[in-house]
């Protein structure tokens, strides 16, 4: 398994915080779970393509999905 080392500091208010990893251990985890798998790949660009259209709403809570 791989292991990613974090650092999470405070960030400008309680609500926003900093995550800080280095680039090639993430590398190894995204490959890990498939995230340059052509077909995660195609998702992503899709999903660009509908906020880049408006067809996404940004939410403060998973409660508002509901």
């Amino acid at each position: 398994m791989v292991s990613l080392s974090l650092t999470i500091k405070e960030g400008k208010n309680k609500s926003h915080k900093m995550v800080e990893f280095d680039v090639r251990e993430f590398e190894k985890l995204a490959a890990l779970f498939g995230m340059f798998n052509p077909d995660f790949l195609k998702s992503v660009a899709r999903a660009e393509k509908d906020i880049k259209a408006g067809r996404v709403r940004e939410i403060k809570s998973l409660k508002e999905l509901r």
